[in-house]
């Protein structure tokens, strides 16, 4: 985790004009939970994408993501005229460890590797500790494919949004909700999209356009290095549960919320090969950039070509065609 604070204070060193370190949070052992805005600053209000990584502790390829889309956007930035117009138009929120604690708690010994959740305690009389945070949010909370108990590594907690990781996000987000076009949350392992909702008894109202363009990411993925990636809800292609922040996301009107489950299928499961780091964020970055790309075009294509439509009332208007005076 220092390496990655440093890591993150170098950045904006090295790009002051596009990008800033924002203090939204801390974690229940009192760490600051920060993040990396990355976009131009134009003076006017502008649409946003939000990642976050780490939000289980123990899904290490996660934060190795966020530090790689961050390089590849930042990269992209000064050669690629697309990303230089999507800087332009949007902020870039990225979290490179959403749960520091537990992050912290996995790199200890061998025997806390796998630990998942954030460290707050247990409820009176429980003798385990820890949250699963993606099963804290509120969005049909504590329903299904969550645990009561206190020592399970599902636990839901003792109310919606009680862990202050959770809160973290609820209030940054929430509080500019109609900003955001991207919920993205990075997770491993399984190689999957999963969209809204973990609730077999919902579904989205853009269902199949969030399928359309999941399709599509998969397909991006694929050609980077052949890796098959399934899209679907959680309930159609892993399993039913409640309180994610992806269906959290969408609940608060953004339109396009999705969970990356990284490498592998469970060969190697949360301890991938380090030679399989980079590869397994190359082939990320390309379906996670193909939707930031989507949402951006449909919502700015869609502007210009509102405002092209008023301007040519407004010259039918006053009479005026072309350079000709009716």
């Amino acid at each position: 985790m220092p390496e990655i604070t440093n890591w993150m204070a170098q950045v904006k060193k090295d790009h002051p004009d596009i990008v800033t370190i924002v203090e939204y949070g801390q974690t229940y052992e009192n760490r600051k939970i920060s993040l990396l805005k990355i976009g131009l600053n134009t003076g006017e209000k502008k649409k946003a994408i939000w990642m976050d990584c780490g939000i289980h502790a123990r899904e290490w390829i996660a934060p190795a993501f966020c530090q790689y889309f961050v390089r590849q956007i930042l990269q992209a930035y000064q050669t690629d005229p697309k990303m230089h117009e999507m800087m332009k138009n949007m902020d870039f929120y990225v979290t490179p460890v959403l749960n520091i604690d537990g992050y912290i708690h996995t790199w200890k010994n061998k025997t806390t590797r796998l630990w998942r959740k954030n460290m707050s305690p247990g409820p009176s009389g429980c003798n385990c500790s820890g949250v699963d945070l993606n099963r804290n949010f509120d969005a049909n909370w504590g329903t299904i494919g969550v645990s009561s108990d206190c020592c399970s590594n599902i636990y839901c907690g003792s109310r919606p949004v009680s862990e202050p990781e959770a809160q973290a996000v609820t209030y940054f987000v929430g509080s500019r909700k109609e900003d955001f076009l991207c919920f993205l949350t990075i997770h491993s392992y399984g190689q999957l999209l999963l969209v809204p909702y973990g609730h077999p008894d919902f579904t989205a109202p853009n269902y199949n356009e969030l399928m359309e363009v999941g399709l599509a990411a998969a397909d991006a993925i694929k050609k980077v290095h052949g890796m098959k990636y399934t899209v679907g809800t959680s309930p159609d292609v892993l399993y039913a549960n409640s309180g994610s922040s992806r269906d959290w996301a969408r609940m608060q009107d953004i339109p396009f919320s999705y969970t990356f489950e990284l490498r592998d299928n469970g060969t190697f499961g949360f301890q991938l090969p380090e030679d399989q780091i980079q590869p397994a964020c190359e082939e990320a970055y390309s379906g996670a950039l193909h939707i930031i790309t989507y949402a951006h075009d449909k919502t700015f294509s869609g502007a210009v070509a509102t405002a092209a439509a008023t301007l040519w009332t407004m010259l039918l208007a006053v009479g005026v065609t072309g350079n000709t005076l009716m």
